[in-house]
């Protein structure tokens, strides 16, 4: 691979700067929220340091229509074909060759991804796993010059994450890292996660206020049920078994899935679709159901709500909520008959939602400290 690429050497990362430290490029891909939405927390966070971030859509870089049919066959697979998708992960998670026939699949990249890299390019960070296959082979090959740090926006660190010639992988949580250690990784950190601080700082937002802004019942419990921007997998089972429960008003969050808001406009709960103030959304709710283990869930845990994952979704989804159960960040139910048990045990337990102080290093000072060699 490295024969095939040291012809193109125009254009080659890790030339002179006018920026403080040079420029930080940030990787991610449109598909679904949580890698994007990772990308401009940490592009925000850069910013306010007065470093110059460039973004890039990994998507974008595929030749013709193949970044709708990437991100669209994704969808589909997750909406209509779960146990295809869930092979699939599992697939990829459980034999190396797989891995290595992705990288080859995304060579023909390589060439738009150097191009879309400036001169001055100081680091590279992804947020998106199949951007690991393309540019950590680069920095092997010697087209990027610059550090190339990865951050994994789920708890479970899927193989397609990892990639030689990746520096550094940050990760939320010490499973994790454990996990990504033991997927052959290179040295990994734990971090805060990208996560909007208004998360954390809605605790200062009293509960009757958060629910007057979205017209719920100052009264009462609310259980908010949330699933990712796209409202994947089974909500509205999710959403009336919830209601069953007796114990808790539902608030489900239907995203950008139009089809599932239409088909719950009559449900007894409380139906939105896209909702712009999420941590004002979490703050007016007692507890949090997720299925996927996401941004969503990683909001929840900031807000200091406490969480439930259930009915989680195919692949990532699975992976995540047993990586979840093993290190008690969120209870993961598993039946419809533990529900009301689990919903009774957290309401009783919660006491205003203050997550505390978080310990771990911010992901902008991971990227600082990356950079100082280079000054």
């Amino acid at each position: 691979m490295v024969d095939d690429w040291t012809e193109v050497t125009l254009g080659r990362t890790g030339g002179a700067s006018n920026a403080p430290d040079g420029r930080i490029v940030v990787v991610s891909a449109d598909i679904g929220a949580g890698h994007d939405a990772a990308a401009a927390e940490l592009e925000r966070r850069l910013t306010d340091q007065g470093r110059q971030v460039d973004r890039l859509n990994f998507l974008s870089l595929l030749p013709g229509p193949l970044d709708v049919t990437v991100r669209e066959s994704y969808r589909g697979m997750l909406r209509w074909l779960p146990w295809c998708y869930d092979a699939l992960f599992s697939a990829t998670g459980r034999s190396p060759a797989s891995v290595q026939l992705l990288r080859a699949a995304l060579r023909p990249v390589f060439r738009r991804m150097l191009a879309r890299l400036p001169p001055d390019t100081r680091a590279v960070v992804t947020t998106f796993p199949f951007a690991n296959q393309i540019l950590g082979p680069m920095r092997v090959a010697g087209l990027v010059n610059a550090p190339l740090v990865t951050y994994v926006t789920d708890f479970a660190v899927h193989p397609t994450w990892i990639a030689p010639g990746v520096d550094l992988y940050c990760v939320v949580h010490e499973l994790s890292r454990q996990q990504a250690i033991a997927g052959g990784s290179a040295p990994v950190r734990v971090v805060r996660p990208l996560v909007n601080a208004r998360f954390a700082a809605s605790a200062q937002l009293s509960t009757q206020a958060a629910r007057r802004q979205f017209g719920l019942p100052e009264q009462g419990r609310l259980a908010l049920i949330v699933a990712g921007s796209w409202g994947m997998g089974d909500v509205a089972r999710t959403a009336t078994e919830v209601l069953a429960t007796g114990c808790v008003e539902p608030v489900v969050v239907c995203g950008r899935n139009q089809r599932l808001y239409r088909r719950l406009r009559r449900f007894p709960g409380h139906v939105l679709g896209w909702v712009d103030d999420m941590p004002t959304l979490m703050r007016a709710a007692d507890v949090v159901v997720e299925n996927a283990g996401g941004l969503t869930c990683q909001e929840a845990l900031a807000s200091g709500r406490p969480t439930i994952t259930y009915r989680p979704i195919a692949g990532h989804g699975r992976a995540n909520a047993d990586l979840l159960s093993r290190s008690a960040l969120t209870s993961y139910i598993d039946s419809a008959q533990r529900l009301r048990p689990a919903l009774t045990e957290l309401l009783a337990a919660a006491e205003g939602g203050d997550p505390g102080a978080d310990a771990r290093i911010d992901m902008a000072g991971v990227v600082a400290d990356v950079l100082t060699p280079m000054r």
